[in-house]
């Protein structure tokens, strides 16, 4: 049987990963990781699944109810995958759970057990290592807000604690996120993939734009235009904004009649093996800019521009930022803008990307390294003009500088507005 393209590229991938994680840690360790399980929405509906993304980057499972426990023990390297065994009634209604053959096809993990064996496992492993008072077990402890609902690796971890007391309990979150921020070969030909899917929507999208249409309509667009690439998830829920709802940066309702005249800000992106594109376009409405929509267009245009001769090794997120803030502490009062900036841009100008849209990160003052993927969208919002403009690309670090991975989705003011004529 021939490997595709695809299954080359990703082989040993996951196992690579793997034993990585595990020699970074001192001998005496293990580390346990969950897939997740999607909560009930309504009597016997439930949400949508979605998987762990550090589980998913070290397996390439995507599946529920999965649990992975790595070893490092006297030296010697285990991994061990735990999922639900095959029941051949749930299959006739719903389709068959992965098989251990499957699982160890995509995963290479070759240890493959049921998962009611998981606690009996982990008590054995215990049991072995009693005795090292310098044992550590290591699970996945982010939470983001205090409030959120509890995750499988933090009830775990309770458990642990309740029966093992004396047993040191480590975050691995830290060490897989600093992993993640380098994206190698494969992530970012997958971000690639998610870019140019993204660019067939926004294409499509300003060549069906026109007054009297629903942003529902544009945003449907942009998901007919997914679904025909084979793309079932989008990577956040998207911003289809036309007129003074351009000016609110995260609205998603999405279901307003677009006006002639104004203008139509998108924020959105499609997904190739759960990596993400995050793609910003504004255009005008009726396919053509008025004077002054094109004279605030260009203005942030030049930031955009600004931060990609910037982007590089060694420089901070906060300082592409500050040289967006400079720029327009500058230019807007040339433009009649004379409030402070943040009356008109009050966001960063950047953030991480890959398996998540808002990916792991070090923050505003971590500072960038080969192999880093960032976004570049600075925008400008002035509410009492109807006027919210933000450009968004994607960007990869390397070591001479920056590569512009969106470069194919259109935003010079000129090309899209001929594209929209010849649309229309």
């Amino acid at each position: 049987m021939y490997l595709t393209e695809r299954e080359m590229r990703k082989m040993n991938l996951y196992s690579s990963r793997r034993q990585a994680i595990l020699r970074s840690l001192q001998s005496n360790a293990a580390i346990l990781l969950f897939s997740g399980k999607a909560p009930m929405r309504s009597e016997d509906e439930a949400y949508d699944f979605s998987v762990n993304r550090n589980f998913y980057y070290l397996t390439g499972l995507d599946r529920q109810e999965m649990a992975l426990l790595m070893q490092n023990v006297d030296g010697v390297l285990r991994e061990t995958l735990f999922i639900l065994p095959y029941d051949e009634s749930l299959a006739r209604w719903v389709g068959g759970r992965m098989s251990q053959e499957e699982a160890t096809k995509i995963s290479e993990v070759r240890d493959v057990r049921d998962l009611s064996e998981l606690d009996e496992t982990i008590a054995s492993l215990l049991n072995r290592t009693r005795r090292d008072n310098g044992f550590r077990f290591c699970l996945d402890l982010w939470h983001y807000t205090m409030d959120q609902e509890e995750t499988p690796a933090l009830r775990y971890a309770r458990k642990l604690k309740d029966n093992y007391p004396a047993l040191q309990i480590k975050d691995i979150y830290p060490v897989l996120t600093s992993m993640r921020l380098i994206k190698d070969e494969y992530e970012i030909a997958c971000i690639k993939k998610a870019i140019h899917t993204t660019n067939l929507g926004v294409r499509q999208m300003m060549r069906t734009s026109k007054p009297e249409l629903n942003e529902m309509t544009m945003e449907g667009v942009f998901n007919f235009v997914l679904a025909q690439s084979l793309c079932r998830d989008t990577a956040f829920k998207t911003i289809a904004a036309s007129g003074i709802r351009t000016t609110i940066l995260h609205y998603s309702d999405n279901d307003q009649v677009m006006k002639d005249g104004d203008l139509f800000l998108c924020d959105l992106g499609a997904t190739y093996d759960h990596y993400c594109a995050d793609i910003s376009r504004t255009f005008p409405v009726n396919g053509k800019f008025t004077p002054r929509q094109r004279e605030i267009y260009e203005i942030v245009l030049q930031a955009q521009k600004i931060v990609e001769e910037h982007a590089r090794v060694g420089v901070k997120v906060r300082e592409l930022n500050q040289l967006v803030v400079d720029f327009y502490k500058s230019e807007l009062p040339k433009h009649g803008l004379n409030e402070d900036v943040s009356e008109y841009y009050f966001h960063s100008v950047s953030h991480h990307l890959g398996l998540d849209t808002h990916d792991v990160d070090g923050g505003m003052g971590a500072v960038l390294q080969a192999g880093n993927v960032i976004t570049n969208e600075p925008g400008l919002y002035i509410a009492d003009e109807k006027i919210g403009i933000r450009i968004e690309d994607d960007l990869l670090i390397t070591g001479t500088g920056c590569e512009v991975l969106s470069r194919e989705i259109l935003k010079d003011p000129d090309e899209i507005e001929k594209l929209m004529r010849e649309g229309q």
